[in-house]
C-alpha cells in the first residue's frame, strides 16, 4: 500500500455501534482502530430503535464505513426467558442502521453475526452456506431470527447495487475484557468464572454443570476478533457476503469448567443437573474464508481464560 492510501485510511471516518458492549469496547482499546476518526455514540446519541434519528445521525456524521456491535445480548438463560425482547430490539437495531446507512450513501459496512444464526444439527464444522438450511436452536431462536434477517438484508442491499459493499462476519461464541459476568446476563464462560471463584471464596465443595457437560463449544477472546477487524477494514470489498470468525477447533463444557478451576485455583469437585437445559451439541464454525484473509492469530484458552479472570478480579473481585 502507497503512502497515499495510507493516509486515505488513516483519515477514515468509522461508526462503531455498541461502544459500550463486550466487542465494542475491544475494538475500541485496538491500536490500530485508534489510528482511524472514530465514532463511538451512546444509546442516548444514537437510538438505534429509533429508525428517523438513526437516520438523522448518520445523515450528519456521514461516516466512511459503519461496524454495527450493537445488540441485545445474553446467555442461555436470558434468551430463554426473553425471546420478544431479543427477536424485536435485535431486528429493529439492525435494520434501522443498515436502512439508514444505505439511504445515507454509506458504501461500507461491517455487520456482526453471531453462530447462533446455524441450523441446530447442522453438520459442523458450520459453513457460511448453511444458513437458513434447517431449524434454529429453540433456546436462543429469537436472537437468530434477528441476526439472520439483518445478514440476508446486507446481503441483498450489496446484491443490488454493486457499489456497496454489506458484509457479515459470523463470529463464534465470544468473551474477554468488559464481558458480562452476571449469570441471569452472561454467556458461559464469565459466568463459570464468577461461579467458579465464589465457589473458592466460599470454600464449596462441588460446582453444579448443567447437563451431562459434553455439549462442544467454541470460544475466541474478542481482543482477537478486533484484531481481525482491524486487518480487514481495508480489505472489505474482497470478503465474502458472509464470514465465520472463530479458532477451527472447540472443547467441551466441561473441559471449560476445568480449565477455568485451574485458572481460579478451584479444587472441588463438579456435579452435572440433567434438567438443565445445553443448547445445541455441538457449535463449531469453518474459518476457511477466515483464513483466506491472512489472518491466523488466536490466544489459547490458558492465556484468554487468564486475563478474563485478571479484568474480572480487578472489577468485580470485591462484589459479595
Amino acid at each position: 500500500m502507497d503512502t497515499r492510501s495510507k493516509g486515505i485510511l488513516s483519515s477514515m471516518k468509522i461508526l462503531i455501534t455498541g461502544g459500550s458492549g463486550m466487542v465494542g469496547k475491544n475494538l475500541l482499546e485496538n491500536n490500530k482502530i485508534k489510528t482511524f476518526d472514530i465514532l463511538s455514540p451512546s444509546s442516548k446519541e444514537l437510538n438505534l430503535l429509533n429508525s428517523e434519528s438513526t437516520l438523522n445521525y448518520i445523515k450528519e456524521h456521514q461516516p466512511d464505513l459503519v461496524i454495527h456491535c450493537a445488540g441485545r445480548v445474553g446467555g442461555i438463560q436470558a434468551n430463554i426467558k426473553n425471546p420478544v425482547q431479543f427477536l424485536v430490539e435485535n431486528l429493529d437495531m439492525g435494520k434501522n442502521l443498515v436502512m439508514a446507512a444505505k439511504e445515507a450513501g454509506v458504501k461500507k459496512l461491517l455487520n456482526l453475526g453471531s453462530s447462533c444464526m446455524y441450523p441446530r444439527d447442522a453438520v459442523n464444522p458450520l459453513k457460511e452456506e448453511l444458513i437458513l438450511k434447517g431449524e434454529l436452536e429453540p433456546t436462543n431462536e429469537g436472537y437468530a431470527i434477528a441476526k439472520v434477517t439483518v445478514a440476508r438484508l446486507c446481503e441483498y442491499i450489496s446484491r443490488e447495487n454493486d457499489s456497496f459493499h454489506y458484509k457479515t462476519l459470523i463470529p463464534c461464541n465470544l468473551y474477554g475484557r468488559h464481558d458480562k459476568f452476571d449469570p441471569k446476563h452472561s454467556h458461559m464462560i464469565p459466568a463459570v468464572i464468577r461461579k467458579i471463584h465464589e465457589a473458592k471464596e466460599s470454600n464449596e465443595e462441588r460446582v453444579e454443570i448443567w447437563g451431562d457437560g459434553t455439549a462442544r463449544r467454541e470460544f475466541m477472546l474478542a481482543s482477537d476478533l478486533s484484531d481481525f477487524i482491524s486487518l480487514i477494514i481495508d480489505k472489505i470489498e474482497t470478503l465474502e457476503d458472509y464470514t465465520n470468525i472463530g479458532l477451527g477447533t472447540d472443547y467441551t463444557i466441561n473441559e471449560y469448567y476445568q480449565e477455568i478451576a485451574n485458572v481460579v485455583g478451584y479444587k472441588g469437585e463438579f456435579f452435572h443437573n440433567l434438567d438443565k437445559p445445553v443448547g445445541m451439541k455441538q457449535k463449531l464454525v469453518d474459518i476457511s474464508k477466515m483464513k483466506n484473509t491472512g489472518f491466523a492469530k488466536t490466544t489459547s484458552l490458558r492465556d484468554g481464560i487468564q486475563r478474563t479472570y485478571e479484568f474480572f478480579l480487578e472489577n468485580y473481585g470485591n462484589e459479595k
